[in-house]
């Protein structure tokens, strides 16, 4: 009985020391040559594409307990997160690309329970590589990269990361 309490507390102090943070790029966006729909050129919305892309990632994280929802103030970022937000109940908390992503990092560190980063081709790599402390992702995502799910899973001190696809597979350009 002593044996099936210790290993109960082991797995359960293991568990509550468990969270996962899942980053992914926007969804596909409006090709800034897109005359039939009306839009800022530097913060275009998302793609009939990065709509559908939208949903699916929202199917894919929904069942995850995801207690926090990060993205940039941007149209694409914010509506990639915006289904899983209605899904799901968590407003997205907005940062900042221009600043450091050390604070951005430092929070993630320091939450309890899972989370969901939206980024752009130019942070997804900088924001997976300063959360595990190792050059997991090695440049920018390219232009027509849509599809990676990143996962940056903390169990106690180890830091595990796995790299999926999600929704339908890019395509080039």
């Amino acid at each position: 009985m002593k044996t099936f309490l210790v290993i109960f507390l082991v797995l359960f102090l293991l568990s509550s020391c468990s969270r996962t943070v899942y980053i992914v790029r926007h969804a596909e966006k409006v090709a800034t040559g897109d005359t039939t729909v009306k839009m800022n050129a530097a913060d275009p919305p998302l793609s009939e594409s990065g709509k559908v892309r939208a949903y699916v990632l929202r199917d894919e994280l929904q069942g995850k307990k995801i207690k926090h929802i990060f993205s940039t103030g941007t149209l694409r970022t914010v509506s990639t997160a915006e289904p899983l937000v209605q899904s799901i109940g968590v407003n997205v908390e907005l940062y900042n690309t221009r600043d450091s992503l050390d604070h951005l990092i430092e929070k993630l560190r320091s939450l309890k329970g899972n989370a969901l980063v939206v980024g752009h081709s130019n942070t997804v790599d900088d924001i997976v590589n300063k959360l595990t402390g190792e050059k997991k992702i090695p440049a920018d995502l390219k232009d027509f990269e849509y599809d990676n799910l990143y996962k940056v899973m903390f169990r106690g001190k180890k830091i595990v990361f796995e790299q999926t696809k999600y929704g339908y597979p890019s395509n080039p350009e």
